[in-house]
């Protein structure tokens, strides 16, 4: 039987096992060393002043939203993307608008300029990199200029993105930007994530935060410590970040692979039923390859295909379940926003294999099975 082809797989060599091996066998496990090295690493990357790295993706976003938002202020931001992202709003005690999304899955800007020009207690964007591409940073540091407004950029799906020279990351039109570090993404620690910031305050807040609000300074006592915030334990070990400093170094020709993928996912399916949700242009990293799929003019449902794909032990993925339809977003009093882009975006799209180890022949086999079963 043909092993199966996962949509997202970690790429893990022997270099790796052995920065881990290497930690396991030093004095630190967790909040040694190896986490500031990771961390500077990751901000010279990036090309942000600030780094600190944390337990996972959805600690990043908590972190960032109560050093950002105040109780009850407005949040533009997508439908179209993991939980964590709205829910983070909802942590900090704020109220997420869900704004419709553009042709190629961002949030619409346009739309976003449309309500902060209504409703002036909009105080903040959360723009999500989808799939790994960058939203339009002319455009986000306008809006950031013009309107006052603080900006997240949610990077999870985009390290290693670069948009017209500006780095994702990089904090160039935004306060903070964060990353998740899951398996399936770029570069893994296994769980873990990062936020990064070019502002010394928002830094230093959450850095406080993430060791349950304590801070111990150089005139206390040796046992001393105060807490001074309720802050939490999103902590990350030397072992996940050991990993992360091996896997950073690699992330230029993961994203390579990423990119060679993508164009010959473009090429097989320029003349077919199957539409990318954009063709390459060397502005998204790819963490993800979505297609488009028009199921009214087929004789197959998406949940016919996906089953039978699977059949074919090839997994497809749906990136994403508008948020706002959620049932806990409904109780909410969400769900009735129009936002057609997404709703049609939904029926149609689904995301294919797309990761470093994915080999031409596997590839090959999911875009001849992908064509056929639609037939």
């Amino acid at each position: 039987m043909k092993q199966f082809i996962s949509y997202g797989k970690q790429f893990i060599e022997q270099d790796d096992i052995d920065a881990v091996v290497d930690v396991l066998k030093s004095d630190y496990l967790t909040t040694g060393p190896v986490v500031k090295v990771f961390e500077k690493a990751l901000s010279n990357y990036c090309g942000a002043k600030y780094c600190i790295a944390v337990a996972n993706g959805t600690a990043a976003l908590h972190l960032a939203s109560l050093v950002l938002l105040n109780k009850d202020e407005k949040v533009l931001t997508t439908p179209n993307s993991f939980l964590a992202t709205s829910n983070a709003i909802l942590y900090a005690g704020a109220k997420p608008i869900f704004v419709d999304i553009a042709k190629d899955g961002n949030i619409d800007l346009d739309l976003c300029e449309e309500e902060l020009k209504k409703d002036s207690s909009i105080k903040a964007i959360y723009a999500v990199s989808f799939s790994g591409r960058m939203v339009n940073q002319e455009k986000l540091k306008y809006l950031k200029d013009t309107y006052s407004i603080r900006i997240l950029e949610d990077n999870a799906h985009a390290i290693g993105a670069v948009y017209n020279g500006i780095k994702a990351g990089s904090c160039t039109n935004s306060d903070v930007s964060i990353f998740s570090f899951h398996p399936v993404k770029h570069l893994t620690t296994a769980e873990g994530g990062a936020i990064t910031t070019n502002s010394k305050e928002l830094y230093e807040k959450m850095l406080t935060l993430r060791g349950h609000g304590m801070v111990k300074t150089p005139d206390m006592k040796p046992w001393e410590y105060e807490m001074r915030e309720l802050g939490f334990n999103y902590r990350i070990t030397d072992m996940q970040c050991a990993l992360g400093v091996s896997q950073l170094k690699k992330l230029p020709q993961f994203v390579k692979k990423r990119f060679t993928i993508a164009k010959k996912y473009d090429d097989a399916f320029k003349d077919s039923i199957v539409k990318s949700l954009y063709t390459f242009d060397g502005k998204s990293s790819y963490h993800l390859y979505v297609v488009q799929v028009d199921f009214t003019q087929l004789k197959i449902s998406k949940v016919e295909l996906f089953n039978k794909m699977r059949e074919k032990q090839i997994g497809l993925q749906l990136h994403y379940i508008p948020i706002n339809k959620q049932p806990y977003y409904e109780k909410l009093g969400y769900g009735n926003e129009n936002t057609p882009v997404m709703d049609r975006y939904y029926e149609e799209c689904f995301s294919l294999p797309m990761y470093p180890l994915l080999s031409d022949d596997e590839q090959a086999y999911v875009i001849e099975t992908l064509l056929e079963v639609l037939k």
